[in-house]
């Protein structure tokens, strides 16, 4: 099923089941009716039905207590088809309790479900902690079932009842969440079925991603940055999660974070090269402050209003100040974000703050739901889903899993902030792998294609090279487009180990072009028959021309006859026991005779 609004249309996909080839094989089905909404799909049912406490994954903790496995083991297939969060970085280890822990599994067997070359848009949230961020969180994946099992937004809307009004109870079965005043998240959570959606001709995949709560009494500035810049750099939207009213605190808290985020996109190393336009670019794209609690709306009945006093507020804050130290502050947000935007929700009534709270939907406020209902349909609009920039190039799954790795390892050490440097060292490492990647993919692609193990026409060797030459340019000019910042000789050197792959390739796509060479391996079977031939032709010569009574004449007739009767009879074992080879052997035979009949023209046939 599909809807469409302008160029966004719905997607129903399938779990590729961590098989690549099969998943770019799996085109996306889809039709459209005349509803003119944009809509979002999930691959399956987020399961928010199911009445269970916590179904966060945490990663295997190691041990050597066996029937521990065996139970982990148990549970982790029970509930692999659930859909749920799985924590991707951690908090703590046994030799420093503020280190980051990269879970690669965790993260890769989320990336692995989105089809290779989408997109990714990557909505998270931060901020301090016990303000509902993970609520927040299991409201969006609410509404984007219920928008998935109406279909679109047209449909979510119309009717007697609004989607929210149909929910009894917000289940704690996504995102955990809970009442109260301790810390509920630790580390940062992605949800690990990715949402689809096609934009015109752009399939994009949608991912929902929780990081800690800052600012409480054990957690230092330096890791409170340090989870704010891992979750910023990750994001394409980013949600800013406050309390009440915008702080200048909050303000600074991300502009200390922002000046980072230049010295990674402009460097500081002369040595570096620096894509071109660096200077304009900015980091990050958006920035949004949602304001939890905002109690100062002039009319809660008018709800455009309500939004446009959010709007103008923001323009308030962020407006130009007289003090330098506030004004600087400000000019770092707004060159490091290329939107930075409002929303204020007010509160969601007093019952859901009690430690008793199970989520029902009846107990909270009225304009508290109708504000929430507007922003899940602003943050999941067609105008807002974009998919990650990185350098000033949308990246797909796989790059992103790349870099998100590289800024996992660089934060390593959570009690200190990397250094710019490192930062920028890590964005630039990360994307020349990428960019070797895609290089070898640009020209493998083709050549298997060409000359790959499907393959079953023979290619003359110089037109096999001229290919090669021919794809390893193009390579090495799609690894130039990408690989444009950081260290010339980081560059360089990533460069020339596209250079020695692809050479190592080409070897292998040699061996496999002259194995179906026709006219390989003939001289086993030319060499007995051009024996038998002669002796055939040289025993008439013989018993024509000599006389009747030469005892040498008849000698030699009789080995020249025992001589192609031994071969015949190797010939006629062969065809018997080896059936296959003659019958490969006569289509070498006619390959050969093409080729050779062919040698003037181009006999080039390559396999799509």
């Amino acid at each position: 099923m599909a809807t469409e609004k302008d160029d966004v249309v719905l997607v129903e996909h399938a779990d590729v089941n961590e098989d690549k080839d099969e998943a770019s094989k799996k085109k996306p089905t889809t039709t459209t009716t005349n509803t003119p909404v944009a809509t979002v799909s999930d691959d399956e049912d987020n399961g928010n039905d199911d009445n269970n406490v916590n179904t966060k994954r945490e990663p295997e903790e190691k041990g050597d207590d066996k029937s521990n496995d065996d139970t982990k083991s148990e549970t982790t297939n029970a509930n692999a088809d659930k859909p749920g969060p799985v924590q991707i970085v951690s908090v703590g280890t046994e030799e420093d309790k503020f280190a980051f822990e990269f879970h690669e599994e965790q993260l890769n067997s989320v990336m692995r479900k989105i089809p290779p070359g989408w997109k990714v848009a990557v909505v998270s949230v931060v901020g301090a902690f016990r303000t509902g961020k993970s609520f927040l969180l299991t409201w969006f994946l609410a509404y984007l079932k219920e928008l998935k099992n109406n279909g679109s937004t047209g449909e979510l809307i119309e009717g007697d009842k609004k989607w929210f009004e149909k929910i009894e109870s917000i289940e704690n079965d996504a995102f955990h969440w809970r009442g109260g005043s301790e810390r509920n998240t630790t580390g940062i959570w992605m949800w690990d079925h990715p949402h689809f959606v096609k934009k015109g001709d752009e399939s994009l995949a949608i991912l929902i991603v929780d990081s800690q709560g800052m600012f409480d009494n054990e957690t230092t500035m330096s890791l409170t940055a340090s989870i704010f810049g891992l979750s910023t750099l990750l994001s394409s939207y980013q949600i800013y999660n406050v309390d009440k009213r915008i702080q200048e605190d909050n303000l600074q808290q991300l502009a200390l974070f922002s000046e980072y985020a230049r010295l990674v996109v402009q460097g500081t190393d002369g040595a570096s090269v620096k894509k071109e336009g660096a200077g304009d670019m900015k980091p990050f794209q958006t920035m949004e402050f949602l304001v939890r609690d905002w109690q100062h709306f002039e009319d809660e009945e008018d709800y455009d209003q309500m939004e446009q006093e959010m709007n103008e507020y923001m323009d308030k804050v962020i407006s130009e100040r007289e003090a330098k130290d506030l004004q600087e502050t400000r000019e770092q947000i707004l060159a490091c974000f290329e939107k930075t935007t409002c929303f204020g929700l007010s509160h969601p009534g007093m019952a859901v703050i009690k430690k008793n709270f199970k989520g029902e939907v009846s107990k909270m406020d009225d304009t508290f739901l109708n504000l929430l209902d507007r922003y899940c349909r602003r943050v999941f609009s067609v105008e807002n889903l974009k998919p990650k920039v990185i350098q000033g190039r949308e990246v797909t799954a796989a790059e992103l899993g790349s870099f998100i790795k590289a800024y996992a390892e660089m934060f390593a050490s959570g009690a200190s902030f990397p250094e710019a440097a490192t930062m920028l060292e890590a964005t630039a490492a990360a994307n020349n792998s990428n960019a070797v990647n895609l290089a070898v993919s640009m020209y493998k692609d083709p050549m298997d294609r060409i000359s790959g193990p499907a393959c079953s026409n023979y290619i003359k060797t110089k037109e096999l090279e001229e290919d090669h030459r021919r794809l390893l340019t193009k390579a090495l000019r799609e690894f130039d487009s990408i690989a444009t910042f950081g260290s010339k000789k980081l560059i360089e050197e990533a460069r020339r180990s596209v250079v020695d792959k692809l050479d190592k390739e080409f070897e292998v796509y040699s061996s496999l072009n002259e194995g179906r060479n026709p006219l390989a391996g003939l001289e086993t079977y030319i060499v007995p028959i051009t024996i038998a031939t002669v002796s055939y032709i040289l025993r008439g010569i013989a018993d024509l021309t000599c006389s009747n009574v030469s005892q040498t004449c008849r000698n030699t007739s009789e080995l020249l006859s025992h001589i192609y009767a031994v071969v015949v009879m190797f010939m006629l074992i062969i065809l018997a026991t080896k059936a296959q080879q003659v019958k490969e052997f006569l289509t070498r035979m006619k390959g050969a005779l093409q080729l050779v009949a062919n040698s003037g023209g181009d006999t080039k046939l390559k396999k799509d």
